[in-house]
């Protein structure tokens, strides 16, 4: 039985685990080009575009939407791990995971379970507690149990057993290990297999992108279990890297994994760098970033790449890695860096927002136009107002700026709405008006170097597709 029809079974009602937030329907607009996000762009490539989900940040629309937009699968950054979802012995708890299984089904997504064993953020009870190897046994099989089996038919590929390793490919003395032995990677594969026989199972770990002893160690491991007739099913390369320093025979030791017949994905990408971020760090993270989306589409068994979260500011890397930050497309204000526009290229995508430019100030196709005239010394600016979501009762739009020949200080967009329809609230631009609307530039983002372009947003409270009309830049 679903997770949706079971939910219904005991009585709670749809839509309420995400009362007030605003998403995606199950279908993008046609106001949306093709290939112009990550999830279609991927589509086009027979891939998946994933993105790690932070459950708190699920109420924010802004948040909300841009992670229904962009990405086809979303993974559970933290909710299904054994310290959120069995906090006690036996008592589980299910919002999370069910919050973010509903924001899936509601968008068209895939769901990516993360992690069923793992020697990290286990809750005190099981880190805790001496138990003998029949008992860990068992816990550790009933936990998958409850577990992959609530969301049977609803999540498609489950982390079963996570950072496995150490760094010179021998075992990891985890509690499983020390308590089990080397059994417990296949017992668990075996008990996430008969609790959903339809679900794609896989081990995962960090610094196995390239060949190493690592990757050794885990290639040989699953060499063994594939030969012993263990349900696995794929293999999990986390790829939390250093900027320029993608491996380079990342896509030789992806082929080899799949040369078992195994399915491989990049499961947790992000590229972090040194801080304070420059323009000249962005681009080297833009072509590291090109480099492992050209890795795992040059292996036809790579079925996606998963970043590990949407905005910097919501990245671990800062809280572990003293100096560093900034590893992911967006930056903390929701805006696209150099890294999305190449992981976007890289699946052959384009960043096309619809609507066409003629000459000095005319709009056809309903939403971009171009200021011909000079303004303070520079070449003055274009701009485009495209719808890229709508639901019952709202609708998202995207502003992008694009300077002239020459650097501008500020800049205003002015556009038209449809009768009856406002901003409802709006990000990184000042709103004014009411039908005849005008969004000037922020504090932080009105310096725009020639060629460059800055993006703004906001959501109306009304719905259905619709081209905006009437749009002007000025410098």
């Amino acid at each position: 039985m679903s997770f949706l029809r079971r939910r219904a079974a005991v009585g709670v009602a749809a839509g309420a685990l995400l009362a007030g937030v605003a998403v995606f329907g199950s279908t993008l607009t046609t106001a949306q080009a093709a290939g112009s996000t990550l999830r279609e762009a991927a589509a086009d490539q027979g891939r998946f575009a994933g993105v790690a989900v932070n459950d708190s940040m699920l109420s924010n629309s802004q948040y909300a939407n841009l992670v229904a937009q962009e990405f086809s699968s979303v993974t559970a950054e933290n909710v299904m791990k054994w310290e959120s979802i069995q906090p006690s012995q036996g008592q589980f708890n299910w919002a999370g995971g069910d919050r973010l299984v509903n924001f899936a089904q509601q968008n068209n997504q895939k769901v990516y379970g993360h992690t069923l064993v793992w020697h990290s953020q286990m809750p005190d009870w099981l880190e805790n507690g001496n138990f003998s190897a029949a008992q860990l046994r068992q816990i550790t099989n009933d936990h998958i149990s409850q577990v992959v089996g609530r969301y049977a038919g609803d999540i498609e590929r489950w982390d079963v057993v996570n950072e496995a390793f150490n760094e010179d490919g021998t075992r990891r003395q985890s509690k499983w290990q020390q308590t089990i032995g080397d059994g417990y990677i296949a017992e668990a594969f075996q008990a996430a297999h008969a609790a959903d026989p339809s679900a794609k199972l896989f081990i995962n770990d960090y610094n196995i992108e390239g060949i190493n002893a690592k990757s050794d160690g885990l290639y040989n491991l699953v060499q063994g279990l594939l030969q012993q007739g263990v349900p696995i099913h794929g293999v999990g390369f986390q790829t939390h890297l250093i900027l320029g320093q993608v491996p380079g025979s990342f896509q030789q030791n992806l082929q080899r994994f799949a040369d078992l017949g195994l399915e491989v994905v990049i499961t947790e990408v992000d590229i972090r760098m040194q801080m304070p971020s420059d323009s000249a760090k962005l681009q080297q993270q833009a072509s590291d970033y090109e480099a492992v989306t050209e890795a795992c589409l040059a292996v036809s068994a790579c079925s996606g790449i998963t970043v590990w979260g949407l905005r910097d500011g919501d990245s671990w890397v800062p809280d572990v890695f003293d100096g560093y930050g900034a590893p992911l497309l967006f930056d903390d204000n929701y805006q696209k860096k150099p890294a999305y526009d190449s992981m976007l290229a890289a699946l052959g995508g384009s960043a096309t927002t619809g609507g066409t430019t003629t000459n000095g100030g005319t709009t056809t196709n309903g939403g971009t136009t171009t200021n011909g005239g000079t303004t303070g010394g520079s070449q003055g600016c274009s701009a485009t107002v495209t719808q890229i979501g709508q639901w019952n009762g709202g609708a998202q739009y995207e502003i992008r700026v694009t300077a002239g020949s020459s650097s501008i200080s500020g800049w205003q967009v002015s556009f038209q709405l449809r009768s009856g329809e406002t901003v409802t609230n709006g990000w990184d631009a000042v709103y004014s008006g009411a039908g005849s609307i005008t969004a000037a530039n922020a504090a932080y983002n009105g310096n725009v170097a020639a060629g460059q372009t800055v993006t703004a947003g906001f959501l109306t409270g009304v719905g259905g597709a619709y081209s905006v009309s009437g749009v002007s830049c000025s410098a």
